[in-house]
């Protein structure tokens, strides 16, 4: 499969998205399908993804105006857009894809299809899901460190004051 022409048709079905109604996706899906020289299999696979990620786009969205301090992703351009909300899913959501590779693949479409300073941009807010994902992981883990207690007799919660268990 060729993981690098189908992630540009994603982007392409993400970015026509931002021009039509939610009612239009399977229209636009329609349409991919007749005219695209993919084979069966890469059709497949651009559809399921197309599909999880709009189902995921107003919590990609959060993210990505969590980040993004200075603009909200109604401010972004369309292009850079679909771009992060693509690269975003991969990084994150994608447990096939490698975090490296899908923000080398976002900023590659940023200068393929962006401004000269997209990717710049790209990089920077992706990178950023990076590095805060990372912090979330070991935040999460110092957490459960600090309880030793968790996890650990389940069902036996003894009431403060009395000598009975809950289960």
């Amino acid at each position: 499969m060729r993981r690098k022409i189908c992630r540009e048709q994603i982007f392409i079905l993400l970015f026509q998205i931002e021009f039509n109604d939610r009612e239009e996706y399977p229209f636009l899906m329609e349409q991919f399908r007749e005219k695209e020289a993919l084979t069966d299999e890469e059709k497949d696979y651009v559809e399921k993804k197309f599909e999880k990620i709009t189902g995921q786009i107003d919590e990609i969205d959060k993210v990505i105006n969590g980040i993004s301090t200075d603009w909200s992703t109604n401010r972004m351009g369309k292009v850079e857009l679909a771009i992060l909300r693509l690269g975003y899913y991969e990084m994150a959501l994608d447990e096939d894809i490698p975090e490296s590779v899908a923000i080398n693949e976002a900023v590659e479409l940023a200068k393929k299809y962006g401004t000269d300073e997209s990717y710049i941009f790209i990089n920077g807010v992706l990178g950023k899901c990076a590095t805060n994902k990372e912090r979330h992981k070991e935040a999460s883990e110092r957490q459960e460190k600090d309880k030793p207690w968790k996890g650990k007799n389940k069902g036996n919660v003894i009431v403060k004051g009395s000598s009975k268990k809950k289960e």
